[in-house]
């Protein structure tokens, strides 16, 4: 592991280092949980880098990055362990009678090297060298996020055939959400909360300078404008700065890498890189003119 900053400033630095630039508030909020060993709690719009900060903390803290992805359905032994059930059989097959009836030997198929670990065990074996990342948990159900609850308060799992398994000292957890559901109180108590919101012009363009280094400044600044005047747009799926750095490589690779082949053509062409939803296409097509002429960010008429 590296040495942890020991300030908020220092915590800035050693993220903008790896490419991620954080405002004041996300990386207090990085620091504090670090510090006080309390799970970091991170709801924003789609694309913004909630992910993406689980990793550079990984990364600058020299520790291992644990994912687990949670989705509608997913339930404890996805998160937690599993038996090798075919490695059971095998061995039970190759056991003879009389092994079968030792009961050490049938003990021995319930024992470690049979234990399917999953993120969530790992993580506790892991402890504090390794960052958990419990990614879109507004995805799993009210039961799933009882037992994550549970499981961030002590950080010790039960076995029944082996025993507890707990953390000297728990992972930096770091829970994201996109808000298609409210999350309980009990959850958000239990954690630091930071909102992760778009960001402003400059930031959004320093963030293209660090993910795609060498990228042409007016190119950068007449996509960052595009994509923030789009953001004032009724669309259902507003783009995220992620949407924002696929369009500049996209244009890249189509060979556009001057202000110049920002034009309505190259725009329609590659908008597929930035709006991913076909009424909302529909929409930006007819303000292509306006996005490569760099015009006055749209403002929704009343009624």
């Amino acid at each position: 592991m590296n040495p942890r900053p020991d300030s908020v400033a220092g915590l800035t630095e050693a993220l903008r280092g790896d490419g991620y630039l954080a405002d004041r508030g996300l990386a207090t909020a990085a620091y504090v949980a670090l510090s006080l060993d309390r799970p970091l709690l991170l709801e924003g719009e789609v694309g913004v880098g909630k992910t993406e900060i689980a990793k550079a903390l990984a990364r600058v803290l020299g520790r291992r990055l644990i994912r687990l992805q949670c989705y509608e359905g997913i339930d404890t032994h996805q998160a937690l362990y599993e038996w090798d059930y075919a490695r059971q059989l095998l061995q039970i097959r190759a056991l003879s009678e009389r092994d079968l009836a030792d009961d050490s030997a049938v003990d021995a198929l319930f024992g470690p090297a049979f234990l399917l670990e999953r993120p969530l065990l790992d993580a506790v074996r892991a402890g504090d060298s390794a960052v958990l990342l419990v990614d879109e948990v507004d995805r799993a159900d009210d039961e799933f996020e009882a037992f994550l609850l549970e499981l961030l308060s002590d950080f010790a799992i039960t076995i029944p055939e082996i025993g507890t398994v707990a953390a000297e000292r728990p992972p930096l957890v770091v829970l994201t959400s996109n808000r298609t559901r409210e999350l309980h109180d009990a959850l958000k108590r239990r954690c630091l909360y930071s909102w992760v919101g778009y960001p402003d012009t400059e930031r959004e363009l320093a963030i293209v300078r660090a993910r795609i280094p060498g990228v042409d400044e007016r190119l950068a600044r007449k996509v960052v404008a595009a994509v923030q005047r789009l953001r004032d747009l009724d669309l259902v799926k507003a783009p995220g700065v992620a949407e924002t750095l696929d369009w500049v490589a996209t244009l890249a690779a189509v060979g556009a890498t001057g202000p110049e082949g920002f034009d309505a053509a190259t725009i329609e062409d590659t908008i597929g890189a930035v709006v991913k939803d076909h009424d909302d296409l529909a929409v930006v097509r007819e303000r292509v003119h306006e996005l490569a002429a760099g015009g006055a960010p749209y403002v929704p008429r009343s009624g």
